[in-house]
């Protein structure tokens, strides 16, 4: 085995710069979420309405947005009921495709909760064995075509089952009206089964990195299949490689860089911590080997500026902001405990 050459690794930073990025847009989801529940606290009470609805809190209606994009396929039309919702999917599907899952490791608020538990986990159940419990190759194979099932199911159900007749009707019915506020109301009067379930979650993101993103989230299993035909990924020249495992053990979805010539599989999330603990110049490098790869600040850079892109076009045509009168809205609110699926 080759000696590693002294060299320092320009990209160490980046472990550091996506907690930054996450952080930032946990609270950003966080602050949304708080501005909502004053907002249809106001709503509901049938008095003066200061606060704003902000459209983010639609990224949390990916179902509703997953019918949205079939009918904006389908009919052209795009959804005047929650728009940003379905803009925030179109952004994460378009940087998936360019940039790997940049949109799982840097933007979703659940992945960055995940990730918080897992540095938990490293210092507590971790410190004495000095790594996670690692899942072994069948049960992660088993494990992570959970999120593919449950992915086929919602394509089944609305992609193929559904007519744009049928989508219509949905999206303009009350209940759809009410989505968010039923999101709300979902974690503010949480029942005691959803409790405990978001409690076993946490728990085991604690003991297996990223339990619920690796294993259960039919959003990442989409995005993963658009950034399995992402042009870019990263490369490991084997030449050069030491078999120090330092990116494999980096890695959030434990992929085993060290044995891999390219990094292919719809599970890397684009997060560059691999690139960012390889100890060795040029050996782990995105796209290409050597000087003519792309530079692993280019992924977060480029997925993080799609999105930022869209949201510009999104705000610009007006296709942002629901279409939604505040008497529509007051209405499905005070009716949205009693609603249920059409």
């Amino acid at each position: 085995m080759p000696e590693p050459a002294k060299w320092r690794n320009p990209y160490k930073l980046l472990p550091m710069l996506r907690w930054v990025v996450q952080g930032a847009y946990v609270v950003f989801f966080l602050l949304a979420g708080i501005e909502f529940h004053a907002f249809y606290k106001q709503a509901i009470s049938g008095g003066p309405v200061t606060a704003h609805r902000p459209p983010a809190v639609e990224g949390f209606l990916p179902i509703s947005a997953l019918m949205g994009l079939k009918r904006l396929l389908v009919t052209g039309n795009y959804d005047e009921v929650h728009p940003a919702g379905l803009t925030i999917l179109i952004a994460a599907i378009l940087s998936s495709f360019l940039a790997r899952k940049v949109f799982c490791s840097w933007v979703c608020p659940v992945g960055g909760i995940s990730r918080a538990l897992e540095w938990v986990g490293k210092k507590t159940l971790w410190k004495r064995r000095k790594k996670p419990t690692v899942v072994n190759d069948g049960a992660d194979l088993a494990l992570s075509s959970l999120k593919y099932l449950l992915f086929a199911f919602f394509f089944w159900a609305i992609v193929l089952g559904m007519d744009k007749v049928a989508i219509y009707k949905f999206m303009t019915s009350t209940y759809n009206h009410a989505a968010d506020a039923k999101m709300l109301l979902f974690f503010t009067e949480i029942s005691r089964t959803a409790a405990i379930t978001l409690i076993v979650l946490a728990a085991l993101s604690i003991v297996v990195k990223h339990f619920w993103c690796r294993y259960l989230c039919p959003y990442g299993a989409l995005l993963g299949l658009v950034s399995w035909m992402s042009p870019q990924r990263v490369v490991r020249d084997k030449d050069t490689c030491t078999d120090c495992k330092a990116c494999t053990r980096a890695c959030p979805v434990e992929i085993a860089v060290h044995k891999k010539n390219a990094v292919w599989t719809p599970e890397c999330t684009g997060c560059m911590s691999c690139v960012a603990a390889c100890p060795v110049k040029d050996c782990l490098t995105v796209t290409q080997k050597g000087t003519a790869s792309w530079s692993p600040y280019y992924i977060p850079v480029v997925g993080l500026g799609t999105i930022f892109f869209l949201w510009g076009i999104a705000r610009i045509t007006g296709h942002w902001h629901t279409d939604l009168s505040a008497s529509t809205l007051v209405e499905a609110y005070r009716q949205a405990n009693t609603l249920i699926h059409p």
